[in-house]
């Protein structure tokens, strides 16, 4: 298994189990299931409501030897509502006692906006902050101090384009380890992806298999990466699945990648994707695939309500 290392030496393995949108009633076993498989890498957010769960899961699997916690690395992300800087170790607190930890190895700033405490999703004006009302620097102050008191090893951001990436860099101190960020061959925010780079930025890739899951009604006319003829042939050339394929196309690229799955056969087999190397001609095949599309389009946090804008969001 590839990994990607901090500037500290710290190392993440570079293929993760994803826990968005795995059902609670599911999500422990899943947990169990991946680590069981090898996974040692394991992505979480608050917001995901499941935490506890995958806590769960991870005490199982440490108090059957196996795994020990240091052998593990999980992520979780702070949600919108506790972006000022007394909410920020709060929020983590909840988060480490729902996952039964006393230190996460990455968090993340969920997404670059700001609701009022206790709100869960904003849908009218009076329940959103401004950029004025919470700087990002307030937030990212707050991150910090939870770096400096060991709660979070390394900490970073999720859905930062690269003027917010810049505006949390510009204040000094510890700038952003790790920006998570949709990513797959009709989305490879190659600017982005660029200015990390430069920057000393290491990257995940959520939704790395498009978001199959997200088939109702407002997503009915979106493309299905999972379906693409392009990968399918070079998935059929490799003797791999077209999740394997796309899987291995972040690790080629050195970005991290955090595929969901509850199916134990699709966890094992979505691991198995670290032993599959494509070649340039599979790169280049893949950079031409002549589809461009941002599956999670952030418009429920940017409607008639918001004060935010799509440009807060994106490139």
């Amino acid at each position: 298994m590839k990994n990607l290392t901090f500037e500290n030496g710290d190392r993440m393995p570079i293929i993760g189990l994803g826990t968005w949108k795995s059902e609670p009633g599911q999500v422990k076993q899943a947990v169990y299931w991946a680590i069981e498989s090898g996974y040692r890498h394991l992505d979480c957010a608050a917001v995901y409501q499941n935490e506890k769960e995958v806590g769960e899961g991870i005490a199982q699997a440490i108090n059957e030897g196996l795994v020990k916690r240091e052998e593990l690395f999980v992520t979780s992300k702070l949600w919108n509502n506790s972006h000022k800087y007394e909410d920020v170790k709060p929020a983590l607190e909840k988060t480490l006692s729902d996952l039964g930890l006393d230190y996460l190895d990455l968090y993340l700033i969920h997404w670059p906006i700001s609701f009022k405490r206790g709100i869960g999703f904003a849908k009218t004006r009076d329940e959103f902050y401004t950029y004025l009302d919470v700087p990002l620097t307030q937030t990212w102050e707050g991150m910090q101090h939870l770096k400096t008191l060991g709660l979070a090893k390394h900490i970073g951001v999720s859905n930062f384009n690269q003027a917010k990436l810049r505006e949390v860099m510009n204040i000094g101190g510890q700038k952003p380890e790790m920006n998570q960020v949709e990513m797959h061959p009709y989305l490879p925010q190659k600017a982005l992806v660029q200015f990390c780079r430069e920057n000393g930025i290491l990257m995940t890739a959520y939704s790395p298999l498009g978001s199959p899951d997200s088939r109702n009604e407002s997503h009915k006319n979106d493309p299905v990466l999972l379906n693409d003829p392009v990968i399918e042939l070079i998935a059929k050339k490799h003797g791999a699945s077209i999740g394997q394929v796309l899987i291995a196309w972040s690790v080629a690229r050195d970005i991290a990648v955090i595929p969901k799955s509850t199916n134990q056969a699709r966890i094992k087999e979505n691991l198995a994707a670290a032993k599959l190397k494509l070649d340039q001609n599979d790169l280049m095949e893949l950079d031409d695939i002549g589809v461009e599309f941002r599956f999670i389009n952030g418009k429920f946090f940017t409607g008639p309500e918001s004060p935010y804008k799509l440009s807060d969001l994106f490139e």
